[in-house]
């Protein structure tokens, strides 16, 4: 169980940032598809788990099995390209530019988006056996979710959005702990363990992911969810982006970057 120190992983953190600029488009758009896919798939195992134990703790400790799958086969979520490919940006990688950093963050929004609304589909159609059955117990749940979480914020107006915006962050916070967790050793069990402690903390907590909700808000529409696109899109998806920008860059990228790479000078003391 190797563990690697802070200055030369978070040099891993740039290097892995920088491999995401120059990464091609058709590369960027699979992975990207495959870990919007496979977290999708994660979350509602998660939620069918809590749902028919009852046991909300139970569905947060399984819920990482998915993170874990995507990040060990090197597929890329939107809240991790937030909080490594910046660095590159900042460390003036050659070649690296703000167009190419948003060209990534654009690309994996893309597969994102996509990998999670298929996973949507599919689970909605299995449920309801090709949309003839209500969907049982599991789609209502889902639907409540939906329902709660862009109208139950509405009715509080500014002070809801910005409700949103920072459970973005605080997911996004323990979110990049799990990417910058991959990295800190290079045993295979122990960048497992390492992963699994963040992502079940966001998720126990509730706190807002934006690939969860391109899984989670479609899924509840098509279950019956009482709320619009527009709600989704205003009163939920677009404050959770901004947060989870913002929480992964600034409570993790750059606190790490700037203490482990660009480090300041020791004090002197006489």
């Amino acid at each position: 169980m190797s563990y690697i120190e802070p200055s030369e992983f978070v040099t891993k953190m740039v290097d892995a940032g920088e491999s995401k600029v120059y990464m091609s488009t058709k590369d960027t758009i699979i992975r990207a598809f495959m870990a919007g896919a496979i977290l999708a798939l994660a979350a509602v195992f998660a939620i069918t788990v809590a749902t028919k134990t009852g046991s909300a703790i139970l569905g947060a400790c399984l819920f990482p099995v998915g993170f874990i799958m995507l990040y060990l086969m090197k597929f890329d979520l939107l809240t991790g390209v937030f909080t490594l490919v910046p660095l590159s940006l900042l460390d003036k990688r050659p070649g690296v530019t703000l167009s190419g950093v948003l060209r990534n963050w654009g690309l994996v929004f893309i597969g994102n988006f996509f990998g999670a609304i298929t996973v949507a589909f599919m689970m909605s159609f299995i449920l309801t056996m090709g949309y003839g059955t209500d969907g049982g117990v599991i789609a209502a749940k889902v639907a409540t979710i939906g329902e709660s979480r862009t109208v139950g914020y509405q009715s509080h107006g500014v002070s809801g959005w910005f409700t949103i915006f920072i459970r973005g962050m605080l997911c996004n916070w323990m979110v990049s702990m799990g990417v910058v967790g991959a990295m800190i050793s290079t045993s295979a069990g122990a960048k497992m363990a390492a992963m699994w402690m963040p992502i079940m903390l966001f998720f126990y907590m509730g706190f807002e992911h934006s690939i969860v909700n391109m899984f989670l808000f479609p899924f509840s529409m098509i279950m019956g969810g009482d709320f619009t696109v527009a709600d989704y899109l205003l009163w939920n998806e677009i404050p959770t982006v901004l947060g989870n920008l913002v929480g992964g860059l600034c409570l993790v990228g750059l606190p790490l970057y700037y203490t482990h790479v660009k480090t300041s000078a020791e004090r002197k003391i006489a």
